[in-house]
Formats: C-alpha cells, structure tokens, sequence
C-alpha cells in the first residue's frame, strides 16, 4: 500500500508541477517552464561568472570588436528582457568551433568558430541561434524537464523497488531518461532556435542564406563525425541545411542596412 500512496502523491505532484509551468515558446510549441526568469538569468550569470575564470579569455582587441558588433546588431532587434538591462560578450581563447548564450544576457564565443564562420553573416548564423535559445527559454524548459525526471525517478523506484524488475530493466529506464528528456538541447529546441535566429539575423540585415554556408562549413570542419541524428542533439547537418533553405524561403523582406563588421 505505501508504494501505491508514494506513486499517488508523486502523480498529484508532478500533474501540479506540469499546470503551474505551461507555456508556449516564440514558435507556438508548448513548454514546461518551472524557474521564473530572474531564477534563469540568476543562474546564468553565475554560470558566466564560473566560465570566465576557468575558460582563457582573448586579449584579442580585434576579434573582441568584431564579435560584439555582430552581437550588437543582433540583440538591437531584441529588445529588453526580464532579468538584465544588457548583454556580455567575451571572447573565450579555444579551439573549440563552439558558441553559447545563457539566461541573463551572457555571450561567449571561442575564437574556433571564427575559422569556420568566414564572416559577418555566418557568425550572426550562430549567434542568432544561441540567442534563440534564450528568447525560447530553452534552458528553463530544460531544467524543468530534469527536475520532474528526477522526481519521476524516485517515484519509479519506489514504485517497483523489491520487484522482479532487474537491474536491466533500471538501465533500459535511464536510457529513456537520457536520450528523452534530459539530453542537452534536443533537436526540436535547436530546430527551433534556427528559426529564431534566422529571422534575427534578417531583421538585423545580415544575409540569411549565408546560413547554409555557414553549416556546409560545419559539415565539412565536422569531417563526416557527426553522431548519428536519432542520437544526436542537434539535426543532421542536411537535415539542417533542408530546413534553413525552406525557412528562409518564408522570411518577408527587410529593409535593414546591412552591418559593418570587419575583422
């Protein structure tokens, strides 16, 4: 009987859990949003704070330059946000082909990426993208998901703790977990954030089929390793590409001039 009441409770609770966090991203796709946003841009901003004194940061004036007028450009069409009045950027000396934009307005670029994105308007590509993520509260959506696994988890195992359910079976459920809710960023966010990203870039006056060529870099830098798509968080890079091409295929015309970003 106290298996069935612990399910029972844990049921009530994550059914609450579930009604008090509803909400829709800029696309329409409903979410699970449990954190207020001041929660979110807390917690990027300490993040940030973490990184800068683990990560080596550039001295690079130049390319510092260049990426916050890109970065500029972009967050202009963005507006002001709850939880911060305006965004960091850093440029973080690596090698990594790797860019992130957290909660709070919180910017970082490995200067990698800069030998892939070859020029203004496929390194906008990217940091339109990240931005989408913020603006898509992606990764509130993604905590919220892992806090009600966890609970999911505990409330499985009190379920079936003492069963004929072997360690097999445990395994079976973490691989769900895994690969269903708790992967970072799942395709439906990241194909989500392109097109957020996409019509930023636009607005902003930045070419937007430079997109495309931005991810045949990608693929290509990539050089055939990318994991296969079902496994893997982000679309496959044709899969990428397919989608961009009929996206931009959508996007109205701007009239925006087009920026000077030079490096």
């Amino acid at each position: 009987m106290r298996q069935y009441t612990h399910l029972l409770l844990g049921g009530l609770v994550a059914s609450s859990m579930l009604l008090s966090g509803c909400s829709s991203s800029p696309t329409g796709r409903q979410q699970m949003l449990l954190f207020s946003e001041n929660d979110m841009s807390q917690m990027g901003a300490q993040s940030f704070e973490q990184l800068k004194q683990q990560e080596k940061i550039s001295t690079d004036a130049k390319k510092q330059q260049y990426v916050q007028c890109v970065t500029d450009a972009i967050t202009a069409k963005v507006g002001p946000l709850e939880g911060f009045d305006k965004w960091e950027v850093v440029v973080f000396d690596s090698d990594q082909v790797n860019a992130f934009a957290l909660p709070g307005g919180k910017i970082g670029v490995y200067t990698g990426l800069l030998k892939v994105a070859t020029n203004q308007d496929q390194l906008a590509t990217v940091i339109g993208h990240e931005i989408g993520h913020v603006l898509a509260q992606h990764s509130n959506e993604r905590l919220s998901r892992s806090q009600l696994a966890d609970a999911g988890l505990k409330i499985t195992g009190a379920a079936i703790g003492g069963s004929q359910y072997s360690n097999a079976a445990m395994a079976g459920l973490g691989l769900g977990v895994q690969y269903g809710i708790l992967m970072p960023y799942g395709r439906a966010q990241e194909s989500e954030s392109d097109i957020i990203g996409l019509k930023l870039m636009a607005e902003a006056g930045f070419d937007p089929t430079q997109s495309v060529a931005l991810w045949k870099n990608m693929a290509k830098a990539s050089g055939g390793n990318q994991p296969p798509e079902l496994l893997s968080t982000h679309p496959s890079h044709d899969t990428r590409i397919d989608d961009l091409n009929e996206s931009i295929a959508s996007l109205p015309a701007y009239n925006q001039p087009k920026p000077s970003c030079e490096l």
